[in-house]
């Protein structure tokens, strides 16, 4: 149960005690899309409570903030990062700098902004009965994401999280495997639609982050989690209103 309490510990403010240290990270990818799943069941579940009353507006914006809180904000201080990067005029060492820096830009904000715009519409154009399976299968489907990052782009830092995330063969499989399990038990049609996009977002980044990084970094796993979980939430919303 060590990477599954690391997976915990990291991807949520949890009061979890993690068992294990950097050194498995790598191990604690297979918990990645469990851990996922379970920040979207508790998302979902605000969305059911608050759209009877409050209307699925208010509730597509709740759902997104109770996402944001369970997870501490850290993917979004990546998409942030990423964008900032993605804004400047430079090499390599130049955006891996003002990545690190802890100010957020005007590409970050822009980015965030547009994040939460979209999700938020996403989830009010929701029916009431299809909201907790696309919320704990789009939240899956964006940890799974980081999982294949991770182990298609090498880090492009020494130190820091992304060096730290080695993702072997037998972690990803799992990974893949649960969300395969959890994409198809929701519907054939819409379920591998949805793990399609997710993946192709996924190396979307993950090719972004090569070239202009020379690899991943923790900003690239937090703004890939996001990314690919607005693009499989996209094709779930599109597939529940047709």
């Amino acid at each position: 149960m060590a990477g599954a309490t690391l997976a915990l510990a990291l991807l949520t403010i949890l009061p979890v005690r993690p068992r294990g240290d950097a050194a498995a990270l790598g191990t604690a990818a297979a918990w990645f899309p469990l851990v996922g799943a379970l920040v979207g069941l508790v998302a979902g579940g605000a969305w059911v409570a608050a759209e009877p009353t409050l209307g699925a507006g208010v509730a597509g914006a709740l759902a997104v903030v109770v996402m944001v809180v369970l997870t501490g904000a850290l993917h979004q201080d990546g998409l942030a990062d990423c964008a900032d990067g993605l804004g400047v005029r430079g090499d390599r060492t130049l955006r891996l700098a003002v990545m690190r820096d802890s100010a957020t830009g005007a590409f970050g904000t822009t980015a965030l902004v547009a994040w939460g715009l979209l999700l938020a519409s996403a989830l009010a154009a929701l029916p009431h009965d299809d909201a907790i399976a696309t919320l704990v299968l789009a939240a899956a489907l964006g940890r799974w994401g980081a999982v294949l990052h991770a182990a298609f782009a090498p880090p492009a830092r020494r130190d820091g999280l992304g060096a730290a995330f080695t993702v072997g063969p037998a972690a990803a499989g799992v990974a893949t495997a649960l969300v395969v399990a959890g994409a198809l038990a929701l519907d054939l049609a819409s379920g591998a639609a949805a793990l399609a996009a997710a993946a192709l977002a996924t190396l979307a980044t993950t090719a972004w982050a090569r070239r202009a990084l020379g690899g991943r970094t923790g900003d690239t796993l937090g703004a890939t989690v996001l990314i690919a979980e607005l693009v499989a939430c996209l094709v779930l919303v599109g597939f529940a209103r047709g």
